[in-house]
């Protein structure tokens, strides 16, 4: 049987939000099979608790946030790609304030902070969501065009590409395709970082965002040049963290999916609306588990190996 998975015991982290610049603490807790990720606001008079699915996400600017009631957790999905890179089905976010600390603008930090804490088998059978039939949302024209999808596939791989007619960007790699079979998460995606432009700085703060950002947790560019001394971590870091991103907005879902996703200029918005459009066709998923392992595509038998 293909097992779930949670942690061994907890891990801490204490880091600022990248938009909301707050000092934040996050505890990482082991769960019971079938919990999921489950973050919880510790902060609040009274603690609430906000399961991950589709339909907890609610504000997809700039990032995802998941809501309920009036509470809320945004910036997710840097750590909820961590989870879907090293296979986490159970676990417990304790968090101290709105937003998840950006820490590094990856990540990598996640996967430290989970794999340092150990990763356990449980007693329970891993349910995956399977694509039975192709799903694409598709927004714009011309220039404008941006569109995401997903294909039937035995395991889990992305494709992206970019396009920002920007003259640093275009001195990047532009596409890049992951397959959680046969790639490396931990080294060929998890230490993509975010980034963003000098010219977008003044509007995003005078919209109270980005207001913890900085050289040292994201990639910044003028119109010229790379600002971060130690340059890229990877020639096409730039599409290397939008697959990191759709990995943890795909993983909003609650369960992993065999899939195969490709996008063009999609983003956390498109990323949410092709999983409800998903979901709001019956026909065309169903959930699967793996009594034998040897039928498990391959990618999803152990967590995800070490850099």
């Amino acid at each position: 049987m293909l097992q779930q998975r949670t942690l061994k015991t907890l891990t801490r982290a204490v880091g600022v939000g990248l938009h909301s610049g707050q000092r934040v603490e996050l505890t990482l807790r082991p769960a019971a099979p079938d919990t999921g990720i489950v973050f919880r606001r510790v902060d609040l008079a009274q603690p609430v608790d906000i399961a991950v699915s589709a339909e907890a996400v609610t504000d997809t600017r700039m990032a995802s946030t998941i809501s309920k009631g009036g509470a809320k957790v945004f910036t997710v999905e840097h750590l909820m790609s961590a989870c879907a890179g090293l296979g986490l089905d159970n676990l417990y976010v304790d968090i101290t304030a709105e937003e998840v600390p950006i820490l590094d603008g990856s990540a990598s930090s996640f996967v430290f902070l989970l794999q340092s804490a150990g990763i356990v088998l449980q007693n329970a059978p891993r349910r995956f969501v399977r694509v039975l039939q192709p799903v694409e949302v598709r927004e714009g024209e011309g220039d404008n065009l941006k569109w995401a999808r997903l294909d039937p596939y035995h395991g889990f791989k992305a494709s992206f590409e970019i396009d920002f007619a920007h003259r640093v960007v275009d001195a990047t790699g532009q596409r890049y395709e992951f397959d959680l079979g046969i790639d490396n998460y931990t080294r060929d995606i998890a230490r993509a970082r975010t980034f963003g432009f000098t010219k977008d700085v003044e509007m995003l703060r005078a919209n109270g965002l980005g207001l913890g950002a900085g050289l040292d947790n994201a990639v910044v560019m003028d119109d010229y040049r790379v600002l971060n001394a130690d340059g890229l971590r990877y020639d096409d870091e730039l599409v290397k963290h939008k697959i990191l991103d759709a990995m943890g907005d795909l993983y909003l879902l609650g369960r992993p999916l065999l899939a195969a996703y490709s996008a063009f200029r999609s983003g956390h918005a498109m990323n949410n609306k092709l999983l409800r459009q998903l979901l709001a066709q019956p026909g065309s998923y169903e959930v699967v588990s793996f009594d034998d392992d040897k039928r498990a595509p391959s990618g999803f038998l152990q967590p995800a190996r070490a850099w």
